[in-house]
């Protein structure tokens, strides 16, 4: 079955491939701007909108499965999207450092079967994440690297902020973008549903 990531992320394309899927890459235009209060809703959503806009571009496949994800960091109840700017970057840190945050992220799956919207479905996962107490010295340096400025929180858990990480609970690949295990069950659980 043809699967489409609706995603630009390089972490959720590498995750997806270490799964041992092959799939497209089509990047949603949907619109982002969402007001949620709870968390997990909002990522759930915001991966429902990207997963329905490439859906709709793709009702007359055969065979075609959708994938829809978004990640936000969460402090004391307070949405962190990407930084604005490097100053914002440093802000960001700077509150994570030595507490304890969430990372939740939503995920939409689409199922079109002869020509049609068969099946969505979503979930979310959420990973409670500890940092280590960050001087301003190392924040401005890890911020200098310039791999905070795309990523929720500003920092990448896989990368050069690994040093930070003092303490997971719950699901690591999840706080990279994507849920692997959770996913890959729920992906499985669509297709059996409806192949049967």
């Amino acid at each position: 079955m043809k699967i489409i990531l609706a995603s630009g992320s390089p972490r959720r394309r590498e995750l997806l491939e270490q799964a041992g899927y092959e799939f497209e890459i089509e990047v949603s235009d949907a619109d982002e701007n969402i007001q949620a209060d709870d968390p997990g809703e909002l990522v759930e959503q915001l991966s429902f909108r990207k997963a329905d806009a490439v859906a709709r571009k793709h009702l007359q496949e055969q065979a075609c499965t959708v994938i829809g994800a978004d990640t936000v960091v969460v402090l004391d109840r307070e949405v962190l999207g990407k930084p604005n700017g490097e100053q914002g970057a440093v802000e960001m840190l700077k509150e994570l450092s030595g507490r304890t945050h969430q990372v939740y992220t939503g995920v939409s799956l689409f199922l079109i079967k002869d020509g049609k919207l068969t099946a969505s479905q979503s979930f979310h996962v959420c990973t409670d994440v500890t940092m280590r107490p960050m001087s301003d010295r190392e924040i401005a340096d890890y911020v200098a690297t310039g791999e905070p400025m795309d990523k929720a929180g500003a920092y990448g858990i896989q990368g050069k902020a690994a040093v930070f990480i003092s303490g997971i609970h719950g699901d690591y690949y999840n706080v990279v973008g994507l849920p692997v295990c959770e996913t890959v069950q729920q992906l499985q659980g669509l297709w059996n549903r409806y192949n049967s």
